[in-house]
């Protein structure tokens, strides 16, 4: 309709049962729409709760391990970890280092090269397994 003045379009807005909402109010002059206004409070709502079912996609999920870990142990983590990427999780592996265990590091970077290799068909692997404090990490992102 190009620029009306204020009274005119609260006028407009009335004759046609609507409401007119501010679109931007930075502009000069500021930019409003006739429109339901019950109608976009509904559609913000349905695409926020659209980016909050992206966001959890994003989120990480974690499995520890330790060196002296039994077989049964740790094919039910690594069963855990296949179930978090299925769910199309990112996935963290820590393998934690106790007290004497730092001497054996050799042990421990076997072990998560292990791991990375059953992950390989369903994750990719970001980065090399990395020594922070006691712990040793790699992050892992979901194939398609």
């Amino acid at each position: 309709m190009g620029v009306v003045a204020y009274p005119k379009a609260k006028e407009l807005a009335a004759e046609a049962g609507m409401d007119l909402v501010m679109v931007s109010d930075r502009a000069t002059p500021p930019v409003v729409r006739i429109m339901n206004f019950g109608k976009l409070c509904y559609e913000q709502k349905k695409s926020q709760k659209a980016q909050n079912r992206n966001n959890a996609a994003q989120k990480v999920k974690e499995v520890k391990f330790h060196i002296n870990i039994d077989q049964h142990d740790y094919e039910t983590k690594l069963s855990r970890a296949l179930g978090f990427l299925e769910k199309k999780f990112r996935l963290k592996i820590t393998l934690a280092l106790r007290g004497r265990e730092m001497a054996r590091q050799d042990m421990a970077y076997e072990l998560i090269r292990k791991v990375m290799a059953e992950l390989a068909p369903h994750a990719t692997a970001e980065g090399e397994p990395k020594l922070l404090g006691r712990n040793i990490s790699v992050n892992f992102a979901p194939k398609n």
